[in-house]
C-alpha cells in the first residue's frame, strides 16, 4: 500500500484562490518550523517498554473523548518517522518541535528504560541529516500513570521526578540537541486537568489547582537547572498558552475581569518565571487555594531561561462575572471564525508578544504553535483544498511580519501541525495538519497549505 501519496502541487491551478501569500520577510536567523506532540502522533503505546500515561487511561475511560476515540495508534509516527521527516525536508522547514514521551523513557516515571530512547535517537539523527533542527519538548501532558497514582502534579514529588527525567533526557540527547522546551502549556495541564476535568487526569478539585500550578512551575525550574548542569551550550525555555485576552468593553470596569484572568492564567506562571513571585491578588481572590511555596522554590523557578515560547491562536474575550471567585467569564466575540469556531484574530501574535515584552522586558520569543483546524477531506482527485487554512495563515504571517518589523524579539515560528492527529478530548475530528492523515490506512497526503507554506519559506529565504 502506498503510504504517502503525491498529488499535483497547486502552483498553477490554484491561481486566484491560494491566498495572498503572507508577505515574506528576511529570515536571517529566523526559524520556520512545524510542531507535534508525542501522544498525539506516535502511537505504539505498548512497544519497547513504554508504560501507560494519564492520557492512555483517560482516553479509554467511557465518555471522555469524542466518539470514544484514543491515540493507541493515531498517525503512527513511531513507525513512520522516515516518511514524516521526508515530508518536513520537502516542506523546507528549519526545525521540528516534537515532544518526548516521559512514559516511553521512564515507564514508571522514575526508572530509565534505555530502549525508550531508541526511537528518539533515530528521529533526531534523521532530522539532523535532513538539515532540520530538533527542538524537543520534555512534557506535553503525558504524565506516567504510575506518578499519577502517587499523587500526580498535586504531589511535590512529581516535580522532583521531572527534574530527574529532564536530566536523563539531556544525558541521552544533548550531544545532538541544542534547543529544548520544558513544559507545553502548563495552563492547560492545571486548569483543564485539575479544575474542569476536561483533560487527563480528569480531576475536578479547584481547591488544589494552585498546588498543581506551583509544582509545574517548580518542575520547569528544576529542568532548567538540570540543563545548565548538563550542557554549557544548550538553550532552554517554556511554551506557554497565549497569555493575553481581550476585554469585552472599553470602560474602566471592563479592565477588571481582564486583569483577573491575566493574574490567574498568565501571571501565575510568568511572574515567578521572571523572579516576581506569585501575584498578590490570588490570595485575596482565592482564599481557599494555597500555593505550597517552600524555601528556595522561587529561586529555582526563576532560573534564567534563554527564550519564551508562546502558543498563539487568538485572544479570548472576557467580561465581568460575579457568580464565582474568578470574577471573569469568556464570552463570544464578533470575530470571524475558523471551521471549528475559534476566533480569527491575526493581531494576536503581535499583541501577545508585545504584552510579554512590555510586562517582563525584552527576551527572545518563539511562536511555538499557530494554526487552525477544519474538516479536511481529499476530493475525487486525491487533493486536499484547504483554502480556509491558507487564508488564515496569510493573515497571521502578515501580522508576524508587522511584529518583527516593529522590533519585537520574535525569532521563530512553529506551525501547528505537521500532520492531522489526535486532538485530545476532541478525538480525530479537528484536523490541524498541513498533511492529511487517513487514520484507517495511515496514508499521508500533503494539503494545498503544505505547498503554500513551502513557497512562503522559500520566498522568505530569498535567492540562493
Amino acid at each position: 500500500m502506498q503510504r504517502c501519496r503525491r498529488v499535483t502541487q497547486p502552483d498553477e491551478n490554484m491561481k486566484g484562490r491560494e491566498g495572498k501569500g503572507g508577505t515574506p520577510f528576511s529570515t536571517d536567523g529566523f526559524l520556520w518550523g512545524v510542531a507535534t506532540a508525542a501522544y498525539q502522533v506516535e502511537g505504539a503505546v505498548r512497544e519497547d517498554g513504554r508504560g501507560p500515561s494519564i492520557w492512555d487511561t483517560f482516553a479509554h475511560a467511557p465518555g471522555k473523548i469524542a466518539n470514544g476515540e484514543n491515540a493507541d495508534r493515531t498517525c503512527d509516527q513511531f513507525h513512520r518517522w522516515r516518511e514524516d521527516v521526508a515530508l518536513m525536508k520537502e516542506l523546507g522547514v528549519g526545525a521540528y518541535r516534537f515532544s518526548l514521551a516521559w512514559p516511553r523513557v521512564m515507564p514508571d516515571g522514575k526508572t530509565l528504560n534505555p530502549a525508550g530512547f531508541d526511537y528518539y535517537h533515530r528521529l533526531i539523527d534523521a532530522l539532523l541529516e535532513s538539515g532540520i533542527r530538533p527542538c524537543p519538548t520534555l512534557y506535553h501532558w503525558d504524565l506516567p500513570q504510575a506518578l499519577q497514582d502517587g499523587g500526580g502534579w498535586e504531589a511535590r514529588d512529581t516535580a522532583l521526578r521531572f527534574g530527574d527525567y529532564a536530566a536523563a533526557c539531556y544525558r541521552a540527547l544533548a550531544d545532538r540537541v541544542s534547543q529544548w522546551f520544558t513544559i507545553n502549556e502548563p495552563q492547560c495541564v492545571a486548569y483543564f486537568g485539575y479544575e474542569t476535568g476536561d483533560h487527563a487526569p480528569g480531576c475536578r478539585r479547584p481547591q488544589d489547582v494552585f498546588r498543581v500550578v506551583h509544582h509545574l512551575n517548580l518542575a520547569h525550574g528544576l529542568a532548567v537547572r538540570a540543563l545548565r548542569a548538563a550542557s554549557a551550550d544548550g538553550r532552554v525555555g517554556i511554551a506557554l498558552q497565549q497569555p493575553l485576552a481581550r476585554a469585552a468593553g472599553r470602560g474602566e470596569d471592563d479592565l477588571q475581569p481582564l486583569e483577573a484572568k491575566l493574574d490567574k492564567q498568565a501571571r501565575i506562571f510568568l511572574d515567578p518565571l521572571y523572579g516576581r513571585g506569585y501575584p498578590d491578588s490570588l490570595a485575596a481572590r482565592y482564599p481557599d487555594r494555597t500555593i505550597p511555596v517552600r524555601e528556595g522554590d522561587l529561586e529555582v523557578i526563576a532560573s534564567p531561561c534563554d527564550f519564551l515560547g508562546l502558543n498563539v491562536y487568538f485572544r479570548e474575550t472576557v467580561a465581568r462575572d460575579e457568580s464565582g471567585s474568578d470574577g471573569f467569564r469568556t464570552v463570544q466575540s464578533d470575530f470571524p471564525k475558523t471551521p471549528v469556531q475559534w476566533d480569527i484574530d491575526p493581531e494576536a501574535i503581535e499583541a501577545n508578544a508585545r504584552w510579554v515584552a512590555e510586562e517582563y522586558g525584552s527576551q527572545s520569543i518563539y511562536i511555538t504553535e499557530n494554526g487552525c483546524a477544519g474538516p479536511d477531506r481529499p476530493d475525487a482527485d486525491g487533493r486536499c483544498r484547504d483554502t480556509y487554512r491558507i487564508a488564515f495563515l496569510d493573515q497571521y504571517w502578515n501580522s508576524l511580519r508587522t511584529a518583527v518589523d516593529a522590533g519585537l524579539p520574535i525569532h521563530g515560528y512553529f506551525l501547528w501541525s505537521l500532520i492531522d492527529n489526535f486532538e485530545w478530548n476532541h478525538g480525530f475530528g479537528p484536523r490541524f495538519g498541513l498533511v492529511y492523515c487517513d487514520f484507517d490506512t495511515l496514508e499521508r497526503i500533503p494539503k494545498d497549505s503544505f505547498y503554500h507554506y513551502q513557497r512562503h519559506i522559500a520566498q522568505s529565504k530569498g535567492p540562493g
